[in-house]
């Protein structure tokens, strides 16, 4: 079955157009105009993937990201018009795996919707990597901290998976934000600080003292396990 996308905009027009072009690629869409409904199909429908407009009548969109958070690693994308940096790293500290500043392209918006469902889906073979702390099954998208199940997005699984895989190599923000958006992606390398800060207040005991994923300053990031004091 097609993967249903939830489209949260309240410019009809930009909704209309937006699930064309998804529907033409296959995929099946609904569509919410407030936060309230959009939250409603949520719960009632359970999309693939979340469409959501930051500027939103009553609830706005960091709002609805917030509490689909609380339950839920269902891969959020951000349709902004607002350009401010700290606007964008709000939304992707809250949870959000993407953000596509409007005016913008269908293609380029179904180009990331197919990017980001690919990361969140399964792969053809089973590969568990294991080290003291972490056990990471790539396939089901399950990631275990000294036994505990911790709740992670495609962007947070995808940027542990890198570095768990290379530890002690060092990557640069822009290395780390080509391998988990690819080469094409015009974004911003503090986007990676956002999903680094998510995943050390889940996999950290202490998050400003990690003691898994540390910052090289003047660098990037490296994993390396180190025991809690």
């Amino acid at each position: 079955m097609e993967s249903l996308i939830l489209i949260v905009d309240d410019e009809p027009q930009i909704s209309a157009v937006i699930s064309a072009y998804l529907t033409n690629s296959g995929y099946r869409t609904i569509t919410a105009q407030d936060g309230k409904t959009a939250l409603e199909l949520f719960e009632e429908k359970h999309p693939a993937l979340v469409l959501l407009d930051l500027n939103l009548p009553g609830k706005d969109g960091l709002e609805v990201c917030q509490t689909i958070r609380q339950d839920s690693d269902t891969p959020i994308i951000m349709l902004t018009a607002r350009s401010e940096e700290t606007d964008k790293l709000v939304g992707l500290e809250l949870g959000a795996d993407d953000y596509i500043v409007k005016p913008f392209s269908p293609r380029e918006v179904v180009a990331r919707v197919k990017t980001v469902l690919r990361r969140s889906g399964s792969g053809a073979e089973t590969q568990v990597i294991k080290t003291d702390r972490l056990e990471i099954d790539t396939t089901q998208h399950i990631v275990l901290r000294d036994g505990q199940l911790v709740e992670l997005t495609p962007t947070e699984f995808d940027l542990l998976l890198i570095l768990a895989q290379n530890p002690r190599r060092v990557f640069s923000r822009l290395q780390l934000l080509e391998k988990t958006q690819g080469t094409t992606y015009e974004g911003y390398e503090r986007t990676i600080d956002a999903h680094i800060k998510n995943l050390r207040l889940k996999l950290e005991p202490d998050p400003r003292n990690p003691s898994l994923i540390h910052t090289v300053f003047g660098v990037g990031y490296k994993y390396e396990e180190i025991p809690d004091a």
